[in-house]
């Protein structure tokens, strides 16, 4: 057969009505977004028409496949955007990371041949029954029940920085603990209302006057869960600190399978919520700060207004700065939208 890549012939091997079918089914399930469901369902049935030697006639339905099937960025690219002209290698890339963090894609790396060799995760039923819909609820961060699911969760946005997820979680357990007995009311989960599983988390942490000046270095300065250190490079404020005036937003993220335009939108008003409450113990603060660790959260932080003041020159790192006020004016349903 022709290569599926080639424009057109995807859509004549698997019909663009049964692709829509497996898209909708993957938003009303899993939460994906239009775009993401659309790109996994063509790399589904890219790998399953790649693995074939000759198809017969065209494919109906997406089975999960036996064994890893080589593709390459480059392949992926052509297959994510052939329609398009914003697709580069390495955005095709990070879609595919989108993909293995919502569990629809097994991924490993060879860095020698470039290649990557991805096994489709069967996720959908073929019938177009919806599962019924998963209420999620913001909630208070409980260190005895919430610390190593989040831990979990924060580990993922690090992939692309060590080869160690488990050292990351482990870790992150501990600090999540420690910053809990520190200032626990700024630490909040999205939680899920069935089985009360944290699929969603946040910090905000007041920075002490002393490590102000980590701001404005390069910020792999200032890097500590993934690191050996034991220290913290950024020390943390006291309630009713007069002198501080800025905070560090250390972590935001929610588990790609709840990344909906609306859990986004939840999520992101308890936030509002919580720096509201915050100028109780420290009315002076005015500087938001934050380092996204995953491509995809920065692009969150520019459509909400931050601006990128200092790019680490060794990695892809930036510091990226709101002032409190502007975000605390700011119309979130209309600045999300722009993502979605």
């Amino acid at each position: 057969m022709d290569s599926p890549i080639e424009l057109g012939v995807l859509d004549r091997w698997f019909p663009p009505d049964r692709q829509a079918h497996y898209v909708e089914q993957l938003r009303l399930q899993r939460g994906l977004t239009r775009r993401r469901a659309e790109c996994f369902v063509r790399l589904w049935a890219y790998l399953i028409l790649k693995n074939l030697p000759l198809p017969q006639s065209a494919i109906v339905d997406l089975d999960s496949l036996e064994h890893s099937v080589s593709c390459t960025h480059r392949e992926a690219a052509d297959l994510f955007y052939s329609e398009s002209e914003r697709g580069s290698d390495r955005a095709a890339g990070m879609m595919i990371d989108h993909l293995v963090q919502a569990g629809l894609v097994e991924k490993n790396f060879d860095g020698n041949t470039n290649m990557l060799f991805i096994r489709a995760v069967p996720e959908l039923k073929k019938s177009a029954v919806p599962n019924a819909p998963i209420s999620l609820q913001p909630d208070t961060f409980n260190p005895r029940t919430d610390a190593v699911p989040v831990a979990t969760l924060l580990s993922h946005s690090y992939n692309w920085m060590t080869s160690s997820k488990t050292a990351v979680a482990q870790k992150a357990t501990r600090l999540l603990r420690q910053w809990a007995q520190q200032y626990p009311s700024t630490m909040r989960v999205l939680r899920r209302s069935d089985t009360l599983q944290p699929v969603g988390f946040y910090i905000i942490y007041p920075i002490a006057s002393v490590s102000e000046c980590n701001l404005f270095l390069p910020p792999s300065l200032s890097l500590h869960l993934c690191t050996d250190g034991t220290v913290d490079p950024i020390e943390m404020a006291k309630p009713g600190d007069p002198d501080c005036v800025s905070v560090f937003v250390r972590s935001w993220t929610l588990d790609e399978a709840y990344k909906t335009y609306d859990s986004v939108c939840l999520f992101m008003h308890d936030t509002r919520q919580t720096f509201i409450k915050m100028q109780q113990d420290f009315p002076n603060i005015s500087d938001i700060y934050v380092m996204p660790i995953h491509p995809s959260y920065e692009a969150l932080a520019q459509v909400l207004g931050f601006q990128k003041t200092i790019q680490d020159p060794h990695s892809c790192l930036c510091w990226m700065y709101l002032a409190l006020d502007h975000f605390l004016e700011l119309n979130v349903e209309k600045a999300i939208a722009r993502l979605f």
